[in-house]
């Protein structure tokens, strides 16, 4: 069964579809994002395929275009990443999960990964992902939960460890962002 989710980002022009589902096999996300960075129109297409403990194993990712380019990396689970070509990428040791810049979804990775009792936090570094750019740096990152996921959803606060940046997500039964502050909306396709 797939769930079918829209965002916006909230200052700026933009739309996303994302398609996820998961099986006994694991997770398997696609999303199309229309989008602006810097006042420049893009669209990009990703994929995500995880392990059914939601740690990436595949990321792809697309501009679609006239210049359109791609990247697709690789995930042992464990922090080694590896690169279209077959080489590892260094810089990224250690980093289990994966943030994509133009999408809310991928802070449904670590918030499902995780499993964060009340209060409890989480640093961690991820393979930060720059879109349109197409640049994959590594990013460290803290969870903290505040109201763990149920059927009513969840909160969770977000801080960028090197900088002041910091938002409380609210997400869904399934951990889908629906509130991200000052930056994603989920958006009610009906």
């Amino acid at each position: 069964m797939f769930n079918h989710v829209f965002w916006t980002p909230v200052d700026e022009v933009g739309l996303e579809h994302l398609q996820v589902g998961e099986d006994r096999a694991g997770i398997a996300a696609e999303g199309v994002v229309l989008g602006t960075s810097n006042g420049t129109p893009f669209r990009i297409r990703y994929e995500i395929d995880c392990d059914r403990h939601w740690r990436p194993e595949r990321v792809s990712v697309e501009t679609l275009g006239p210049s359109a380019t791609s990247m697709t990396l690789r995930a042992d689970g464990d922090g080694t990443w590896i690169d279209g070509r077959g080489d590892e990428l260094p810089a990224l040791r250690g980093a289990v999960d994966v943030d994509v810049s133009a999408t809310p979804f991928t802070n449904t990775l670590p918030i499902r990964r995780l499993d964060l009792d009340p209060g409890e936090s989480a640093d961690l570094t991820v393979a930060y992902l720059d879109v349109p750019e197409l640049r994959v740096e590594a990013d460290a990152q803290r969870y903290t939960c505040l109201d763990p996921v149920d059927e009513n959803g969840g909160r969770y606060r977000y801080d960028a460890i090197d900088s002041d940046f910091s938002a409380e997500l609210v997400v869904d039964a399934d951990g889908l962002v629906v509130e991200y502050p000052g930056l994603f909306a989920r958006v009610d396709p009906s």
